[in-house]
């Protein structure tokens, strides 16, 4: 293996990271088993590029800092990766809000998972892992309010009252789109609470006041389903 990295340490950096982007496969190796979906963990991520570092002459480094914002505490995690030869470097950032309690769990537990959950992010984007890959996404969010919009346009068949409750339902997805991308929700564990907290499959099964429910708590009720086996 030491003579793989000789091979690969002159590579420009970039080029190293678009080999290790190709190549990383990072499996769902954890089971919520209260949400009852798989989820790759911070270690999952890790434990699949480190070979990958090895071969294309990088170090991996990670990095965390308390930080408050607007008066909330935060755990900011970057993620680095750094060419042993010319010591170039590329770095990612991500941040997870440090609740104030939760039940059953210390405050070195609270912080711990917070910086688990920010490096899982920060890695997520440094090697471009993409978690969001359903419905209950900003992309998604966009579209749906844009094709309501284009219906409306359209055909002019919606009452004054449809239309009003059209125009909320919008806002409550795009509300939730915005909360889940405060928090760094992944699609898979919104689409896990709607069928906990409202028997739903996912997002576009709730009603608008469901929808406005599951922004309100979704950072607190990730905070409960991670305390319960994340």
């Amino acid at each position: 293996m030491a003579e793989e990295v000789s091979t690969a340490k002159g590579k420009p950096i970039y080029a190293a990271l678009m080999s290790i982007q190709r190549d990383l496969k990072a499996p769902k190796g954890q089971t919520n088993k209260f949400g009852g979906y798989n989820y790759r963990s911070c270690e999952d991520i890790l434990e699949a590029v480190k070979p990958l570092l090895n071969d294309n002459g990088l170090v991996l480094k990670l990095e965390d800092e308390p930080v408050v914002i607007d008066g909330w505490h935060y755990i900011k995690a970057t993620a680095s990766v750094i060419d042993i030869a010319t010591g170039d470097r590329e770095s990612t950032t991500a941040y997870a809000q440090e609740p104030a309690q939760q039940k059953g769990m210390s405050q070195s537990q609270l912080t711990g998972t917070a910086s688990s959950y920010a490096r899982k992010y920060a890695l997520n984007g440094l090697f471009c892992i993409d978690d969001n890959r359903d419905a209950d996404t900003n992309e998604y969010a966009r579209q749906t309010s844009q094709s309501a919009a284009g219906a409306r346009s359209q055909r002019n068949a919606y009452s004054s009252k449809g239309s009003a409750n059209d125009d909320l339902r919008s806002k409550a997805m795009h509300a939730l789109s915005k909360e889940m991308q405060r928090v760094g929700a992944s699609g898979e564990e919104v689409s896990a609470l709607c069928g906990v907290k409202f028997g739903k499959t996912n997002s576009r099964d709730l009603s608008t006041g469901e929808l406005s429910k599951l922004a309100a708590n979704l950072e607190a009720w990730i905070a409960e389903q991670m305390g319960g086996g994340k």
